[in-house]
């Protein structure tokens, strides 16, 4: 075993770890080591996502959501904007598919502009302008500064931009455990440390427990898959059409996302799945996946919300029901216009189960030495490089 003696240990090198390593650089920190258990940046969660960078709309007033995803919004387009990173800056619509769900959409108005966020309500008419596509029931929810990235581009730009500030990033080095209380093992390497930052996303709650903490909290996996419209489409999509969502729920809805390069993404899902891995059929089963399983079973028969999703989702795996969702968001969708990808990803959806749960918010544990970062999942991307800033000053430092 090599040994390391660091000032910062980072765990996992996803779009928070690197935005902490990057931070700490910027604050001056000489000696930073981000363990990362794959050979790439961008692998999981972090690669794999929508590429959206939220405006805030969706977040309860005074959560960390709420508080850091207006100013990650900025951060993360500027730094893009500086690397030469491309950012489709077109905004976004919430369509509401029936009457009853406009008043969702009128306190999604009110609960963004509580936060800060700039959005419009606006009739049909200003939707075509906006959204020649999109249709909705009499109102519809318009929000200017959402914008679209390339996730891994992204992640690549934040990789090279840690290196080059002397953040050194261990590849092929999972964290395994605890050795005492300021060292840890991972990889081929025994690296003691003065402070650890947690950020290993769909394994974070493991390491937490591993550190005596958060045991009343653990993550179950849901498995987002997209399908894309075909070029020969006639239907063009400027920018977001996004659903009145299910707000007693953290998943957002089926939704058409236009990326930097133009192709026209419809997604993602939100099912229940086995494995913090499970991307395939049977890729990511494992030892955990009767455990995951009964969890989920115990969710299902505890939580109402849970349960609509687990009935739901499901259904998406046969295109129909896929087709069925999107086609409510826009004008004369063709079954023939979507056409399959392989692009899919897992959401590490953390549980309270003293509760019976899922947790809405972004969680931070820590103790003398180490620092926890759970639940950084949507809008954790947006909000990375701002979050970064507010957990180095007031953990870290």
């Amino acid at each position: 075993m090599k040994k390391i003696e660091t000032e910062y240990c980072i765990i996992g090198a996803g779009v928070v770890g690197l935005a902490m390593a990057r931070e700490l650089s910027l604050k001056k920190k000489k000696k930073i080591i981000v363990c990362e258990k794959e050979e790439h940046v961008g692998m999981h969660a972090s690669g794999r996502n929508s590429g959206v960078l939220h405006a805030g709309i969706y977040y309860t007033a005074g959560s960390m959501k709420a508080s850091t995803c207006i100013e990650g919004n900025r951060l993360m387009k500027s730094f893009c904007k500086s690397k030469g990173v491309p950012v489709r800056e077109t905004g976004k619509v919430i369509v509401a598919k029936n009457s009853s769900e406009l008043q969702t959409l009128s306190m999604l108005e009110q609960r963004a502009k509580h936060n800060g966020v700039e959005v419009k309500l606006i009739n049909a008419k200003k939707l075509s302008d906006i959204e020649p596509c999109a249709k909705t029931y009499q109102e519809a929810l318009f929000s200017p500064h959402t914008a679209v990235v390339d996730p891994k581009v992204v992640m690549q730009a934040l990789y090279e931009d840690c290196t080059q500030r002397g953040v050194n990033v261990l590849f092929n080095t999972p964290f395994t455990h605890f050795e005492n209380e300021n060292t840890v093992i991972a990889g081929d390497y025994t690296i003691q440390f003065d402070k650890l930052i947690n950020c290993a996303g769909a394994y974070s709650d493991i390491v937490a427990h591993l550190r005596g903490l958060a045991h009343h909290l653990t993550l179950i996996p849901f498995k987002g898959i997209y399908t894309k419209l075909k070029k020969s489409s006639s239907l063009k999509v400027n920018g977001n059409i996004y659903p009145v969502p299910d707000i007693r729920n953290p998943f957002l809805g089926v939704h058409f996302t236009v990326n930097p390069y133009g192709d026209v993404y419809i997604g993602p899902t939100a099912m229940p799945v086995f494995g913090r891995e499970h991307y395939g059929l049977l890729q990511g089963l494992g030892s955990e996946s009767i455990n995951i399983a009964l969890k989920d079973a115990l969710l299902f028969f505890a939580n109402r919300s849970f349960r609509s999703v687990a009935i739901e989702e499901p259904k998406k795996y046969i295109p129909y029901y896929f087709y069925r969702d999107a086609k409510e968001l826009v004008w004369k969708l063709l079954y023939s216009d979507i056409e399959k990808t392989t692009k899919a990803g897992i959401r590490p959806q953390l549980v309270d189960w003293t509760k019976k749960e899922l947790v809405m918010d972004f969680c931070i544990y820590h103790d003398a030495q180490t620092v926890h970062v759970l639940n950084a999942i949507s809008p954790a991307f947006t909000s990375s490089l701002y979050f970064a800033q507010l957990i180095v000053d007031r953990y870290c430092m």
